[in-house]
């Protein structure tokens, strides 16, 4: 084995771990943030829902509640009435951009998701709350 070799092997074996632990790192980074995310967003099942609603739409519930301008996530009026101005008013006919239209939709998409999930948790503990009566 030629001496070039030599050191070309060394340094692909060298630059492999580099790159190895790089990885590594980055994915006990990433678990970290999901495992803040999730106690950040209520800890528990309602956390795990948040995060990975989160993770689904690309934006938290509070930047979605700021791109369409709500007070509180329970006001459906306000929702769609925001929701077809601000979209309306990027409209990509009438000169808007087609990346805020996809925002605003991405933001609502976010909101529905938090209230679905309201009422799939009301729904369970109204199911348990008749199961504990009977």
């Amino acid at each position: 084995m030629s001496l070039a070799a030599k050191y070309l092997v060394q340094i692909i074996v060298a630059g492999s771990q580099v790159i190895g632990r790089a990885f590594v790192r980055a994915l006990r980074q990433e678990f970290q943030a999901s495992q803040q995310a999730a106690q950040g967003a209520g800890g528990g099942r309602q956390g795990a829902r948040r995060a990975a609603a989160d993770t689904i739409t690309g934006m938290s519930l509070q930047e979605a509640m700021q791109i369409l301008n709500l007070r509180s996530v329970d006001d459906l009026e306000a929702l769609q009435k925001n929701y077809e101005h601000l979209f309306s008013l990027n409209d990509k006919a009438k000169g808007g951009s087609f990346y805020l239209q996809s925002k605003i939709f991405r933001a609502k998409e976010r909101i529905e998701a938090e209230l679905k999930g309201k009422m799939e948790e009301a729904k369970r503990s109204q199911s348990k709350q008749n199961s504990n009566e009977t």
